[in-house]
C-alpha cells in the first residue's frame, strides 16, 4: 500500500487563493505515483467565502478534508492543531497565500523517501519589505544566541514532518506552541532546502 502524505493548509480570508493553492498541490501529487495524499484545510474563521470554497473543493475530491475552527485560534496554533490532525504517514505544513511554492513538495518527498523524518524549506532571501525581512532575521540570531536550542534559520514551518516528528511534538503537548523552537528541540536532523 502507497504511504500517504497529509498537506495541512491553514486559512483565515484566502477565497483568493485557496482553490489553488489546492490545484498546484494536487498537480504535484498527481507527478508522485510512489505516494498519495489528502489536503487537509483547516480554517481560523474566515469572514470571506473561504469556507464556502473549501466546502466545494471537499465535495468534488475525497481527498480534501476541512476543519472549521468556531474562532480564530491565530497563526501559531491553528496550524500546529492542523500537524495534530493528520492521519498520514507525514504531514506537509504549506500556507494557502502561496508564499511558500507547493512545487517544492516533491523535493520534500524526495528526501522522505530517502529516510529524512524532517524537510524544511528555508528561506534566505524575500520579497517582503528589505527592513521587516532584516528585523526578522535579527531577531532569529539573537534568539538562537540565547536559546539552548539551536534554532533553523530562515525556516517559517515550511516543511515536510514524518509521523516520528509528529508523535513526539504530539507528546509534548504545549497549549501555545512555538513550532518553529519546538522543531529544532525534538533532535530530528532537518533537510534544508532554501527556495
Amino acid at each position: 500500500m502507497k504511504k500517504t502524505i497529509t498537506v495541512v493548509t491553514p486559512c483565515f480570508n484566502e477565497e483568493d487563493n485557496v482553490e489553488e493553492v489546492y490545484r498546484q498541490t494536487a498537480a504535484v501529487f498527481d507527478a508522485l505515483p510512489q505516494v498519495q495524499h489528502e489536503h487537509l484545510f483547516i480554517d481560523n474563521c474566515s469572514t470571506d467565502r473561504t469556507v464556502e470554497l473549501l466546502r466545494g473543493l471537499a465535495a468534488r475530491d475525497s481527498r480534501v478534508k476541512v476543519i472549521l475552527n468556531a474562532r480564530n485560534f491565530g497563526q501559531v496554533r491553528s496550524p500546529y492543531y492542523g500537524l495534530m490532525q493528520a492521519r498520514g504517514d507525514a504531514a506537509v505544513l504549506l500556507v494557502a497565500d502561496l508564499q511558500d511554492p507547493p512545487a517544492m513538495l516533491a523535493d520534500f518527498v524526495r528526501h522522505w523517501l530517502d529516510g529524512a523524518a524532517l524537510v524544511v524549506g528555508v528561506k534566505p532571501a524575500s520579497r517582503e519589505n528589505r527592513l521587516m525581512f532584516a528585523v526578522r532575521r535579527l531577531y532569529y540570531r539573537l534568539v538562537t544566541r540565547i536559546a539552548d536550542v539551536r534554532l533553523i534559520q530562515n525556516f517559517t514551518g515550511f516543511g515536510l514532518y514524518d509521523r516520528r516528528v509528529l508523535d513526539v511534538l504530539r507528546a509534548i503537548d504545549d497549549p501555545y506552541p512555538y513550532l518553529r523552537g519546538l522543531v529544532s528541540e525534538v533532535g530530528f536532523e532537518p533537510v534544508q532546502i532554501p527556495y
